[in-house]
């Protein structure tokens, strides 16, 4: 039988933010928490799939998907950055976290799609 209840750490993962983007929630009432006996907060699997979304429903309103190759992967205390060659010679770079990058599995060779979604992107020089 699956499980009903999460912890607040367990939910937080579930649903790709940090505890803190869970308590800012739940005091935003983002979020609906109940408490343990001691406290701690505690959420429902119902609430982490309401959150998530319709597994079959998935979709994001980017339309700027770049698929390619990872060609590189460098790691520095939380952050990495990630680069994808989509075509030669176009590469996105991006900085994430370092969770992100082991989440996925990135490393040189894998296949990964960057998706933008900006309202403005300014470079000068």
């Amino acid at each position: 039988m699956p499980r009903q209840w999460y912890s607040a750490s367990e939910a937080a993962k579930a649903l790709g933010i940090s505890i803190d983007t869970l308590r800012r929630w739940d005091r935003d009432g983002r979020i609906r928490v109940n408490r343990d006996s001691a406290n701690r907060r505690t959420v429902a699997a119902v609430e982490i799939e309401r959150l998530r979304g319709a597994a079959g429903n998935a979709h994001l309103s980017a339309r700027n998907r770049f698929s390619g190759t990872v060609t590189d992967v460098q790691i520095d205390g939380l952050l990495a950055q990630v680069e994808i060659l989509v075509t030669e010679p176009t590469r996105v770079v991006a900085l994430v976290t370092r969770d992100a990058v082991a989440e996925l599995g990135l490393k040189r060779g894998s296949s990964a799609t960057a998706i933008v979604k900006s309202t403005s992107v300014m470079v000068e020089q």
